[in-house]
């Protein structure tokens, strides 16, 4: 996972860092340090990182000619909240 996949991913839920940080058992510091490029975190904090992300219902897309991607899960969690549409089509 690249810190830009990361943010992507953030964006998509539409969550903040503190919930990202929080669901991975790491330092809001760590995730603010990598996704901005500034921090190299261990394997393993990245690795957990990502399991959060994959939990919330994204998918990493491998580089394809584009570069590296994310999307959303078509089977993921529910992704109800204000600004998305519930499973029964009521906003």
């Amino acid at each position: 996972m690249t810190p830009a996949q990361c943010r992507a991913a953030r964006a998509l839920l539409g969550i903040e860092q503190a919930d990202v940080a929080k669901a991975a058992s790491v330092h809001r510091n760590t995730l603010v340090g990598f996704e901005s490029g500034e921090g190299t975190p261990r394997a393993s904090t990245v690795a957990a990182i990502r399991a959060a992300l994959e939990t919330a219902g994204v998918v990493f897309l491998d580089e394809n000619g584009n570069g590296p991607g994310v999307a959303l899960s078509r089977t993921g969690p529910d992704r109800t909240g204000p600004d998305r549409t519930d499973p029964a089509g009521q906003a």
